[in-house]
């Protein structure tokens, strides 16, 4: 009753205040139509309180709470469950395989093949190792339809040691080649002279060589490397090449630019040139400064830079300055399914003797020296992965060179002191050559055991004073397998196809002088294939098939090469 008395109180106290207010409001002179603003209006705020979680109760009685207690009535129950014990799941182990450092390879053919290779590594310590290999190819030949030796022989001897280091790791090596072909494509209407001429057809080389590379961790500088080689002839030619690199990150405004230094010096003889019997000389020396800047923002990579390049051509001592542009981009559409990629790039390519003579052995040594200016080469492109196990690449380009290299049969002299002048030899043509081109790769990895490519390119070529694009294919083409088929057999197939071709035959004795005319060369087929079988972990036998079609196809003006080969042999796996 008391807690009711008290509210009634408070409630009558609010209206008399209430009432004495609205009666002096008759009085009040502030008028209603002007409001005079003395002071501003300045809120405050006041402090907030914090409600209290647990309300004070003002009744008289309060109840207390009354302690709970829980009882648990457990009593046992007779059980005859009995769990089965578990047994591990059987997991088939595949045996390890065994590596070895070391291999022989031995085998002998068709035509006289042999066939030798030995491959050495060996661990000196946890971070050194020394390693080389020998390895011998030949062939006496004996090619149908051919009047002139047609053998071929192919050593090499190789010796390298590497070290890695906490910091850096560095490696050298050295070697020696000799290589021996024969210039036999005499034209068929001079073999008769060539034979009565009783040419020396023989044309050797040899090489030998010397570098290495250093890689450095956590510094600007990141790698660097050197290399010299020596190549000549028996034919009195001569070359000396030296090629220095290094890769450098410069700071720059809190970034860094990634710059390639080179330098490229040549310097070469031959004994005479084609026309005349008098020796000549070549050389040129390139540096090259190539700075890039990578930039990338989510699924966007673009390196930004240039090629600035210094020719110095030490016979003429002539000298000039390039400049290329060296831009590429990637941008992945949809992961790795779809990346687009493309770029615009250039360079001061350096033409040698050893260049030449590795892509065609039958030149001759007469050749003339001069680097290639790529002014540009832009392509644009597609590549992924259309599963786990198939990726693809397609691209189209566009590339302008200035002095592009072209080999051409040399013209017919009938010079008794030069065998290479019967239609069997190969020069090579300066001339600014625009290409066209679009590929297509597919590559599939369709079990662990089972791998397979296919790659296809087709080119389109222009050119300014040479008539036509002398021994550029128009397509190219090539599929290639690699079956594991079971622990023991494994076999694989190579196929190439390349398109026509075009060359030049030229008849200029000094008696009969023909215009020359040109010559096209059909595509051909050439398919290539093995079959092995594993006895153990350290012995292999093969046998291999190669130019399965029999297609005496001429890959060089003149030139047929042998039919239908076969190869058997075997392989040895070993550790010191």
């Amino acid at each position: 009753m008391r807690k009711h008395v008290k509210h009634i109180l408070s409630v009558i106290t609010i209206l008399s205040v209430t009432l004495v207010f609205s009666q002096k409001r008759d009085k009040d002179t502030i008028n209603t139509g002007v409001i005079d603003v003395v002071k501003p209006y300045t809120p405050s705020i006041s402090d907030a309180f914090k409600v209290k979680e647990i309300p004070s109760l003002d009744d008289e009685t309060t109840e207390n709470k009354k302690d709970v207690k829980y009882n648990i009535f457990s009593f046992p129950v007779a059980s005859t469950f009995t769990p089965a014990k578990g047994k591990a799941a059987v997991v088939e182990k595949r045996k390890p395989i065994k590596l070895y450092d070391n291999y022989a390879t031995i085998g002998v053919g068709t035509y006289t093949t042999i066939l030798g290779e030995v491959y050495l590594n060996h661990a000196i310590s946890r971070n050194e190792s020394v390693g080389g290999y020998v390895s011998h190819n030949s062939s006496q030949g004996g090619i149908d339809g051919v009047s002139f030796d047609d053998n071929y022989s192919i050593s090499k001897i190789n010796l390298n040691y590497a070290t890695r280091l906490r910091d850096l790791s560095w490696n050298v090596e050295a070697g020696f080649n000799h290589l021996m072909y024969n210039w036999y494509g005499v034209a068929p209407s001079f073999i008769n002279t060539a034979i009565s001429d009783a040419i020396n057809e023989e044309h050797s080389f040899y090489d030998a060589h010397f570098g290495g590379d250093i890689s450095f961790e956590n510094t600007y500088i990141n790698s660097g490397s050197f290399f010299f080689r020596r190549f000549g002839d028996n034919q009195g030619s001569g070359e000396n090449r030296f090629l220095v690199s290094t890769q450098i990150d410069i700071p720059v405004d809190r970034e860094e630019i990634s710059t390639t230094f080179k330098f490229d010096y040549l310097k070469g003889t031959f004994d005479r040139s084609y026309e005349f019997n008098q020796e000549f000389n070549y050389g040129n020396f390139i540096v090259c400064a190539a700075p890039t800047y990578e930039m990338k923002q989510d699924d966007l990579t673009v390196n930004v830079g240039i090629t600035a390049a210094y020719l110095r051509d030490s016979e003429s001592k002539e000298s000039k300055f390039y400049i290329y542009p060296n831009v590429t981009a990637t941008y992945r559409l949809v992961n790795d399914v779809l990346i687009a990629y493309g770029g615009i790039e250039g360079g001061l390519i350096q033409n040698s003797y050893f260049d030449f003579a590795s892509e065609n052995p039958f030149v001759s040594p007469t050749l003339f020296m001069m680097p290639t200016d790529q002014q540009y080469n832009a392509y644009i492109g597609l590549k992924g992965k259309l599963s786990s196990n198939m990726s693809y690449n397609i691209n189209g380009l566009y590339k302008a060179d200035r002095n592009k290299a072209l080999f051409k049969n040399n013209d017919i002299t009938l010079m008794t002191d030069q065998a290479y002048s019967y239609g069997n030899s190969f020069g090579i043509e300066y001339d600014n050559v625009d290409t066209f081109g679009v590929a297509g790769e597919i590559n599939v990895d369709v079990n662990r055991n089972f791998k397979l490519g296919i790659k296809a390119e087709y080119f389109s070529y222009s050119t300014d004073d040479e008539a036509e694009a002398w021994n550029l294919p128009d397509f190219k083409g090539s599929l290639f397998m690699d079956y594991q088929i079971d622990e023991h057999w494994f076999t694989g197939a190579n196929l190439f196809y390349i398109g026509e071709r075009k060359d030049q035959y030229f008849l200029n004795d000094g008696i009969t002088v023909a215009s020359p005319f040109t010559v096209v060369l059909d595509s051909y087929f050439d398919a290539n294939a093995h079959l092995g079988y594993h006895i153990n972990d350290q012995i292999s036998v093969f046998a291999k098939a190669n130019n399965i079609a029999n297609n005496a196809y001429q890959r060089w003006q003149n030139f047929p090469v042998q039919s239908i080969q076969f190869l058997a042999g075997a392989t040895f796996k070993f550790d010191f």
